[in-house]
């Protein structure tokens, strides 16, 4: 049982880092908004096709004020709540095989 509980919380780990990832590339791409980018450039095409999926179900919600989106912010606490289940579901169940 000691196994898989390593296996569980090195799970956890990599899903918190993939997390941490997904945060950072969605403030690259606030701040890339904020200025007149090529969005044909190939690190900006990339850049899009990560962040897209986890952007496009909140784009449909009545977010927008004036010219402030709030869909990221939105985002930020989907994937925040997403992570803290994922995250510690999987720690719990580590910690508890291990013991």
């Amino acid at each position: 049982m000691f196994i898989l509980g390593q296996l569980l919380a090195s799970l956890a780990y990599l899903f918190n880092m993939i997390f941490n990832i997904l945060y950072f590339l969605l403030v690259i791409r606030i701040i890339l908004s904020w200025f007149a980018i090529n969005p044909y450039n190939e690190i900006v095409q990339i850049l899009y096709r990560i962040t897209d999926p986890i952007l496009a179900p909140f784009r449909r919600l009545p977010l927008r004020m004036g010219m402030i989106d709030f869909t990221p912010i939105v985002a930020f606490m989907a994937l925040w709540f997403v992570r803290s289940f994922v995250v510690g579901v999987l720690s719990h169940y580590a910690m508890t095989l291990m013991r």
